[in-house]
């Protein structure tokens, strides 16, 4: 709030102790506490999506969607913690870039505008680590040019995402071989408090992961509660979580 002092003649007669009460008083809404900060516990799967399906009793949450990632044959974006990704959406589609091991509560000025993405931490096995997310959308015209390879992934970035990309060394400009990898076929699968995505890459590959949010500070008992209800159900967690990643790019780079 803020006081306008005059000459004393025009000066109300207000007690000096309220004057300074208000001259003090902090705006309204600057007491706003932040969002505590989220987490997505993740497990891949390695038993077959029928079984899982049924082990977890899972329910379709609607039709499957076609994603598409942007790397080039060294999976370079990858390889220093980035990811572009196009996925379709009720307006046309939307054009992610992730940034892997940042530091949520510690972003540069800048990094995430309101309403263009956000920031929250990923959990893989004992890992936690901060995911940015930036995302605009696209039209369907679009998103089938930059799927098809018609349109430079560059050019549809937002503002926000080159200045994240130009801020990483050796990304910016992007690779001259960047090129679209799918479609990834997405059938996503929920049995509260879990959601689990199958995908299925052109070769017939599948992969399967099972995630769930929560506050940060809960991440360890999520994970064991995770961990119990899978055992219980017989579903099969990979033995090398970190390696799935990679493996579902590599295979959608075979020709």
């Amino acid at each position: 709030m803020t006081v306008i002092l005059q000459s004393n003649a025009a000066l109300p007669r207000i007690p000096s102790l309220l004057l300074l009460a208000l001259l003090t008083m902090p705006a309204m809404g600057s007491d706003k506490k932040p969002a505590a900060p989220r987490v997505d516990v993740q497990a891949s799967l390695c038993g077959s999506p029928e079984q899982t399906i049924e082990a977890l009793r899972l329910k379709s949450t609607g039709a499957p969607s076609d994603v598409w990632l942007f790397d080039d044959a060294s999976l370079s974006l990858f390889n220093k913690g980035l990811r572009i990704r196009l996925r379709p959406n009720k307006k046309g589609a939307e054009l992610t870039l992730k940034a892997a091991d940042q530091d949520c509560a510690q972003l540069a000025p800048g990094v995430l505008p309101a309403g263009e993405g956000k920031c929250e931490y990923d959990a893989h096995g004992e890992r936690i680590a901060g995911a940015l997310s930036l995302s605009r959308t696209v039209s369907a015209a679009q998103a089938a040019q930059l799927a098809g390879g018609h349109a430079p992934v560059a050019d549809a970035l937002s503002e926000a995402q080159v200045r994240y990309l130009q801020s990483v060394p050796g990304v910016w400009p992007l690779p001259v071989g960047l090129r679209a990898l799918g479609p990834t076929r997405v059938s996503s699968y929920a049995a509260k408090p879990y959601v689990v995505d199958i995908s299925e890459l052109p070769g017939g590959e599948r992969f399967i992961e099972i995630s769930r949010k929560g506050p940060l500070t809960q991440a360890a008992q999520m994970r064991s509660r995770m961990n119990a209800d899978l055992t219980a159900a017989g579903v099969t967690v990979c033995t090398d979580q970190s390696a799935q990643a990679v493996n579902k790019l590599k295979s959608l780079l075979k020709p």
